[in-house]
């Protein structure tokens, strides 16, 4: 057995698995990934967000978990600032208006979404509104056309499936077109634009920033509508809290920095199919949490938006030149 010659085969085949490695872990599957935890933790937040609402409205709901969301965010703010050199503190000082143009336009976009969200599900079942929501995985490409994004035939075909999967994920009763599943198409229009906005403000912007930005602004407008159409009190507010708590630190604190951060550089279209893995997560949730049963039809749901997901990662083919 000669020893040397294991060594430097050894040596050989570590290497070309750390160069295998290296070529996998790139930007792309680090933001990816960050969009599949956000992915996770608002489909595992969807029991606290329906149990919240059992003690107060949802513009209460949605007011409360975003100022708990923007204050979430003003730590890091500040200790990610101190880590900063000087020079990127003066890069980013000439920037505070697009900043706050783009916290206030994501805020607004989000505003909108979450309430007709949260308003559209008190008319229709919870399957119609998650299937509903997720369209925008087809408008945000259809929307981005207008903004000169291409979209190739190949996230074209991974949107198809995705939403042939959603449809079995999600529809559990005959589908028609109610008053509540308007409101929710409606949700799932501004969530596109709240994606295309993100798209436009993210490359030139501090995220967290804008993120904390985005929530100050949701919960401000969300205040406003909360003391026009409800009654908040202290009580219900507190007998809501742990529910509160949940969706406003993970599920708006850091999961939507999280889609901001890994959003930024990301193709719009794939980050809109990873993101409709929260129907996923939130199945899963619910046969763990629940005890909800999962059918066939929902595991082969399951498979086919994974299957999406996986087929937007592929490598384009390179035209060979003549």
């Amino acid at each position: 057995m000669n020893f040397k010659l294991i060594t430097s085969k050894s040596i050989y085949l570590a290497r070309k698995m750390l160069k295998l490695l290296l070529c996998i872990w790139n930007k792309n599957t680090k933001r990816n990934l960050m969009l599949v935890l956000t992915a996770f933790i608002w489909g595992t937040a969807f029991v606290s967000q329906s149990e919240g609402m059992e003690y107060v409205g949802p513009f209460t709901f949605l007011a409360s978990r975003s100022y708990i969301g923007g204050f979430a965010l003003i730590p890091c703010i500040f200790i990610l600032n101190k880590l900063k050199s000087n020079d990127e503190k003066s890069d980013s000082s000439y920037k505070f208006k697009t900043l706050f143009i783009g916290g206030a336009c994501c805020g607004i976009a989000l505003f909108v979404a979450s309430a007709f969200q949260q308003i559209g599900i008190l008319y229709t079942s919870v399957g119609k509104a998650g299937f509903l929501t997720a369209l925008y995985i087809i408008i945000v490409p259809v929307l981005g056309l207008f903004f000169g994004k291409k979209v190739s035939s190949k996230v074209w075909l991974s949107v198809f499936i995705a939403v042939v999967g959603m449809y079995l994920l999600c529809i559990k009763e005959e589908f028609k077109i109610e008053y509540g599943d308007i409101l929710v198409i409606i949700c799932a229009l501004f969530f596109s634009g709240h994606i295309l906005i993100i798209d436009y403000f993210s490359p030139k912007v501090d995220c967290v920033k804008m993120s904390c930005i985005q929530f100050f602004t949701c919960a401000v407008v969300s205040t406003i509508f909360m003391f026009i159409f409800e009654n908040p009190g202290i009580d219900t507010i507190l007998n809501a809290l742990p529910y509160i708590l949940y969706a406003g630190v993970l599920s708006s604190g850091v999961a939507y920095t999280l889609q901001i951060i890994g959003q930024k550089g990301n193709d719009p279209t794939v980050t809109s199919l990873i993101l409709s893995l929260e129907s996923v997560f939130a199945l899963l949730s619910g046969v763990v949490v629940l005890g909800e049963r999962f059918s066939l039809k929902e595991g082969f749901g399951c498979f086919l938006i994974f299957a999406a997901i996986i087929i937007t990662q592929l490598p384009q083919k390179q035209k060979s030149l003549k």
